[in-house]
């Protein structure tokens, strides 16, 4: 998950009204003015406490006829919420840098390409940092020139492409790719 989606998710919930209505909705879908009922707000207040928390991602809206409920994203508050759990849980058990060495010269080839695909987890996290790292932090990239970076090391792209996004190396929004700040990555 992007470090900006991150913080915006943070900032959406830093608000007693915005919990509150995570409660709420924690329970059952709610149109607004259910909501602005259960806590004796105005609707409008309710409105923009609503777009605050659909901005992040943890509220989604639908509608039923002439009106729109809204409900909580469970998948989208767990993640956050796996993400944030994950950067406390460190315990600086990183392999030592002799280690890590060991492992990229058994994995990669004279030319630096990648002779296969760890399957271990612990070897896999160190050869797809050892790729990221050659991605520049903040710059998008298109899915081609994703797809033709990985070439570059190993003609499984797919899979290693999907690995960068499931141990959050990467963002992925709508086809592009952004790497993710070196503390969002799972180690």
């Amino acid at each position: 998950m992007q470090l900006e989606k991150q913080v915006l998710f943070l900032k959406s919930i830093g608000d007693p009204t915005r919990i509150k209505i995570l409660h709420l909705l924690a329970v059952r879908p709610l149109h607004g003015q259910a909501i602005a009922g259960k806590l004796g707000l105005t609707p409008p207040t309710i409105t923009h406490h609503l777009n605050k928390l659909k901005e992040s991602g943890v509220v989604i809206s639908r509608r039923d006829k002439n009106t729109i409920y809204f409900e909580l994203n469970k998948k989208m508050m767990t993640q956050h919420l796996n993400s944030i759990l994950t950067i406390m849980d460190q315990k600086g058990d990183v392999p030592e840098v002799e280690e890590k060495e060991k492992i990229l010269i058994n994995f990669l080839d004279n030319e630096g390409r990648l002779k296969t695909i760890p399957a271990q987890r612990k070897k896999k996290l160190i050869i797809l940092e050892y790729l990221v790292e050659k991605l520049e932090l903040g710059r998008k990239y298109p899915e081609k020139e994703i797809n033709t970076f990985i070439r570059q090391y190993h003609e499984d792209y797919a899979t290693l492409r999907r690995e960068f996004i499931n141990h959050q190396f990467m963002f992925r929004d709508n086809g592009v790719y952004e790497v993710n700040p070196r503390e969002m990555w799972l180690n």
